[in-house]
């Protein structure tokens, strides 16, 4: 009888810490990860899309080996976006472009019409189609969307410019095009560059950030930096 009992508790204990495993796997899964980034010109929080676990994973990895810290943007443009994730940016004795070298390798795109370039979308930069049909995204580069609002007409018209150039046929989302008249952001680049976070602190940061003389090659004539990158839940 006793024995009989010692193996109901094994198994009623086993089962009660395979259901606690399952929940924390589900709780760790569904948990959203941040990231605070401080640059030169103030602290951006950005929030990670579980939709795409590459991309969020490849970031999440970088963060935390600190790689960040020290990586200028190299790239800015006014009305658009700021680009870094370059590491030949961290050194101060480089003297060639920036922009086209990437820390890792290149991941598979992740495309959602549920994720597109708002205003503070955080993306991924990638190689041109000419040479990256599949357009998979750079092992580091990065960029955040300024961008600016547009109309349904012009929203129309990016559809159809899209449109000639895939086989599946593209459309903005309602959401999407409530926010791209609202808020603004860079709607042409959808369904062509993965979008894999946003802001959701600091967005003043980002006008900051694209407000920035520039010179040829839009590269700041003063570094905006990122002192440092870490996760924060």
């Amino acid at each position: 009888m006793f024995k009989n009992l010692n193996i109901i508790s094994f198994v009623l204990f086993s089962l009660l810490f395979c259901s606690c495993s399952v929940i924390k796997n589900k709780n760790k899964i569904s948990n959203e990860v941040h990231v605070e980034m401080q640059t030169s010109k103030g602290s951006i929080i950005f929030k990670l899309y579980n939709q795409t676990p590459l991309h969020r994973d490849n970031f999440i990895k970088l963060v935390e080996e600190n790689f960040y810290d020290g990586v200028t943007f190299h790239r800015i443009i006014k009305d658009f976006m700021a680009q870094a994730g370059d590491p030949n940016s961290k050194d101060e004795s480089f003297k060639g472009q920036l922009g086209q070298n990437s820390k890792g390798e290149t991941i598979p795109a992740e495309f959602s019409n549920n994720l597109f370039h708002k205003k503070g979308a955080l993306a991924a930069a990638r190689m041109g189609d000419n040479v990256n049909p599949e357009k998979k995204s750079s092992g580091s580069q990065f960029y955040i969307v300024q961008g600016k609002k547009h109309s349904l007409k012009q929203l129309s018209q990016m559809e159809n410019r899209i449109n000639q150039n895939q086989e599946n046929v593209f459309s903005f989302s309602e959401s999407a095009k409530k926010l791209y008249q609202e808020i603004g952001g860079t709607p042409f680049l959808d369904n062509g560059y993965t979008v894999f976070g946003e802001v959701i602190k600091g967005i003043e940061i980002i006008d900051k950030i694209c407000s920035v003389e520039t010179s040829n090659g839009n590269k700041p004539i003063n570094n905006v930096t990122i002192l440092s990158a870490r996760i924060i839940n």
